[in-house]
C-alpha cells in the first residue's frame, strides 16, 4: 500500500552508543522521514484502503502533533479534507506543520485526557473517517514496515528499542520482527502502555513529559493486546534520563530528534535495557520536530 510512496531511512552505526554495552548499536533515523517522524507509514496504508465515499467525507484524528502532521501531509496527498483535533498547550511547532500541510485544527480540548473526548463528538457531529492514531490494524502494519526495513538492513538484529505513546509504532515492529526481542520505552511521567499491559487493558494516565511526542492519554487496545502476545518488554525513563539521551543525539550521532525520539538511546544510556552484551542492538529514533527553545534548553543543562 506504501511501497515506493516514502522514503527508506537509514539504519547509521553508532560506535560509541555501543561501547556502553558492549555490542553493536545501530540507529534507525525515522526523524528523516517525511514529516520528521514514522506516522506517515501508518496513515498512507489507512487512507489507502478508504472508498471514494468515505473520501469524500474527510478524515479526522486526535493528535499531540505527529500523527497530526503526517495525517495532513497524507491527506493533501490524496486531496482529501483533513481536521485534527490537538489539545490547547500542544505544541506549537508540530500544530503550525499540521496547518501547513493544509489541515483545520481543533483545539478545545483542555488537555491530552480530554482530546479523545472531543474526537469522538466531532466525529459524530462532521461524519468524518476517524484515522486512529495506534488503535487501527492497518495504521499499525503500516508502521511496522519500520520494523521490516530493519530486519532487511540488519538481519542479525536481537534487539529494537522503541519509544512508545500509544502502542502503534512498537507493537506493528514486533509484529514484522518475530522472535526479536522489542523494549519498549515510556516516560515515568507518562506510562499509558507499560500501565496498559500491567492491567491487561487500556488504563487512562494524565500524561505529562518533556517527550511530547510520548504523551498519550492511553494505550490502544490492539498494541497491549499484541504486547501480550509478543513479549514486548517496557522500560520508564525519568525527564533527566530522556533529557540525556536527546543530548547523545545532538552531540555524538548528530541527529536533530526531539526528546520523544531520544528516548530510545536514553534507555540504553540509563541502563534500564538489561542483557544487551554481545547483542546487536537497534533503537529507534523518531521524530525530529522540536521546538527550538525546548532543544537550546536541554542542551545548555549539560552537554556531554
Amino acid at each position: 500500500m506504501i511501497a515506493g510512496r516514502l522514503p527508506r531511512t537509514p539504519l547509521l552505526s553508532s560506535a560509541t552508543l555501543g561501547r556502553t554495552f558492549g555490542g553493536e548499536a545501530f540507529l534507525k533515523a525515522e526523524l528523516l522521514q517525511r514529516t520528521g517522524s514514522f506516522k506517515p507509514r501508518g496513515v498512507l496504508n489507512k487512507l489507502a484502503s478508504l472508498t471514494q465515499e468515505e473520501r469524500s467525507r474527510g478524515v479526522i484524528a486526535a493528535s499531540a502533533g505527529n500523527h497530526a502532521g503526517a495525517l495532513a501531509y497524507a491527506a493533501a496527498l490524496e486531496s482529501i479534507d483533513c481536521l485534527v483535533v490537538m489539545w490547547q498547550g500542544a505544541s506549537e511547532v508540530k500544530r503550525a506543520a499540521a496547518l501547513g500541510y493544509g489541515a483545520s485544527i481543533d483545539q478545545e480540548a483542555a488537555g491530552p485526557e480530554a482530546v479523545f473526548e472531543r474526537l469522538e463528538a466531532l466525529v459524530e457531529e462532521t461524519g468524518r473517517v476517524l484515522v486512529h492514531p495506534f488503535d487501527d490494524p492497518l495504521v499499525i502494519a503500516g508502521q511496522g514496515t519500520v520494523g521490516l526495513e530493519i530486519g532487511e538492513d540488519l538481519p542479525d538484529v536481537d534487539v529494537v528499542v522503541v519509544p512508545v505513546g500509544g502502542g502503534g509504532l512498537v507493537s506493528g515492529i514486533a509484529a514484522a520482527l518475530p522472535g526479536r526481542r522489542i523494549v519498549a520505552v515510556e516516560p515515568e511521567g507518562s506510562a499509558a502502555f507499560h500501565d496498559g499491559l500491567e492491567a491487561g487493558e487500556p488504563v487512562r494516565v494524565t500524561p505529562r513529559s518533556i517527550a511530547d511526542g510520548l504523551n498519550a492519554p492511553f494505550a490502544g487496545s490492539l498494541p497491549l493486546e499484541l504486547g501480550r502476545e509478543l513479549g514486548i518488554e517496557p522500560v520508564l525513563l525519568t525527564e533527566e534520563e530522556i533529557e540525556d539521551g536527546f543530548r547523545f543525539l545532538y552531540g555524538r550521532a548528530k541527529l536533530a530528534a526531539e526528546p520523544a525520539g531520544a528516548a530510545g538511546v536514553a534507555a540504553i544510556l540509563a541502563g534500564k535495557v538489561g542483557g544487551l552484551e554481545g547483542a546487536t542492538v537497534a533503537v529507534v529514533v523518531s521524530g525530529g520536530n522540536v521546538a527550538p527553545e525546548t532543544a537550546s534548553g536541554i542542551l545548555k543543562r549539560d552537554l556531554p
